[in-house]
């Protein structure tokens, strides 16, 4: 039986998280999507409530929109869930905390496994990067008001950036994420 840690994040589902020592069984995509869906990107410095959960849901349609696998899919849905545990910083002060990036690994390791993307390989991986930038800076321009790249975006298709409900983003993140695994989990069985 797994001990009681002391020192803990009780998380929506009523887990009880140690940042330390963060197992698969600590993670559920219900505590997922309700956190990332309460999150604002940019540290809240943007035009309107823009949450990670739809962040994350835009990167997992660019993704789809691309033609790639649903594993990638996936791994682009759940490429910021370690912020639904430890929050996020803003990356000028992440860069100072090497730490931070330690214990962000841990649940993103722990994360991947849950949801059985453990073995993404560094490709796959770079491909999920890619789709991040891109709604990175599609983000910076339309929700922080930077300068439009010259080389224009780098999407497949226009991110949907407008306010929406924070209900209304963790119920799609819940969907999209609940499809892949039915759809990944079929084709294992085949």
């Amino acid at each position: 039986m797994k001990k009681e840690p002391q020192n803990y994040l009780k998380t929506y589902t009523g887990k009880k998280v140690d940042p330390l020592e963060v197992q698969p069984e600590d993670i559920t995509l219900e505590d997922i999507a309700h956190a990332l869906s309460l999150m604002c990107r940019g540290n809240g410095q943007v035009v309107h409530f823009y949450s990670v959960g739809q962040h994350c849901i835009n990167c997992a349609k660019e993704a789809k929109a691309r033609g790639w696998s649903e594993r990638l899919q996936l791994g682009c849905l759940l490429h910021d869930a370690a912020e639904a545990y430890m929050s996020d910083l803003i990356t000028p002060i992440k860069v100072y905390m090497p730490q931070y990036y330690e214990i962000e690994d841990r649940f993103l390791k722990a994360v991947y496994e849950k949801f059985d993307l453990s073995d993404l390989s560094k490709e796959e991986w770079d491909h999920i990067m890619e789709v991040d930038r891109a709604l990175l800076t599609y983000d910076l321009v339309e929700l922080l008001k930077e300068p439009a790249p010259e080389e224009g975006y780098k999407v497949v298709r226009i991110p949907e950036i407008d306010y929406r409900p924070f209900e209304e983003v963790e119920e799609e993140y819940k969907a999209i994420a609940s499809e892949l695994l039915e759809r990944l989990k079929g084709a294992e069985t085949v």
